[in-house]
């Protein structure tokens, strides 16, 4: 915790900011109320909220009414910023910002409108998968449009004992590319992948089940959209085993589902969960601002 207080330290003087934690009643998930982002905050308030961030891994910052500049500052007290490998979605001027949305302007998607259809953990597919993303509501549809999150630790602690035993020891390949041409197929106006972009995204291999560097727990770390194989298996019991821990790691009693209310800015562990967009009707707008912050080598 002390290396990320550190970068806290500019603002070491400015006033205390009266807040509450309030746990959600649900398996995971809290919110912060009477915190305004567009504030300074001090270091005693940044270690509040970095102490609540790992005890409910998804913290929901309500009615935080700031710029793509100040989303991105809070952000990096965190930890240095992910860069998006879709470019062609990031916000003008801000490529830190990935715009998550469903709506189209002169024909053409402002941003990426299928992120989240299946369930993931963000940037799993790279040696350094993410920390946590930040993503701000900016239009919200009158019906729809939530995310679930389910708390990878309850999945894990859950499992068998014997279960538990066989596959700590396990590895498998994630890869950005798993499901992406399946998700063009059905969303055509997802881009084609360049050539530079598709090695920026090379597979990685992760442990399947991570310790958390923080809190020490430890956690499942597969996913039905990246994870490809466990290695070293034969491909029919790779698969059968994926299946199996697919289907386990979001039971109900492990999900917080998450109703967006206007200038929600919701902050999840992505080394503690993994996240679902529910959908959206066509017909109607959604926006959102999404900044992901840079984590560490699982193991």
């Amino acid at each position: 915790m002390t290396a990320v207080l550190s970068r806290a330290t500019s603002t070491a003087e400015a006033p205390a900011q009266p807040f509450e934690v309030r746990p959600f009643d649900a398996p995971v998930g809290a919110e912060i109320v009477g915190l305004d982002i567009a504030e300074p905050i001090n270091a005693a308030d940044f270690q509040r909220i970095h102490r609540a961030h790992l005890d409910h891994h998804v913290l929901v910052f309500r009615d935080q009414r700031i710029t793509p500049a100040q989303h991105i500052d809070f952000s990096r007290r965190f930890g240095p910023l992910e860069i998006h490998v879709l470019h062609q979605f990031q916000l003008k001027n801000h490529p830190e910002i990935l715009i998550v949305s469903n709506i189209k302007e002169n024909g053409e998607p402002i941003g990426l409108g299928d992120a989240g259809v299946y369930w993931h953990s963000d940037i799993s597919y790279k040696p350094h998968p993410s920390l946590g993303s930040l993503l701000h509501a900016q239009e919200l549809p009158s019906e729809g449009g939530d995310t679930l999150f389910a708390d990878q630790h309850l999945a894990w602690e859950a499992l068998p004992a014997e279960l538990q035993q066989r596959i700590l020891p396990l590895k498998a390949e994630h890869s950005y590319l798993a499901k992406y041409e399946e998700l063009r197929a059905k969303n055509p106006w997802r881009p084609k992948l360049s050539q530079a972009q598709i090695d920026q995204v090379a597979p990685a291999v992760q442990p399947v089940v991570r310790t958390h560097p923080e809190t020490g727990r430890k956690a499942l770390f597969v996913s039905e959209h990246f994870t490809t194989r466990i290695v070293g298996l034969p491909q029919g019991e790779s698969d059968a085993l994926l299946a199996e821990l697919f289907a386990h790691s979001v039971k109900p009693e492990f999900v917080y589902r998450h109703a967006w209310a206007p200038h929600d800015l919701v902050f999840w562990d992505n080394r503690s969960l993994m996240h679902l967009a529910a959908g959206t009707p066509d017909h109607l707008r959604r926006r959102l601002n999404r900044t992901t912050i840079v984590g560490d080598t699982p193991f």
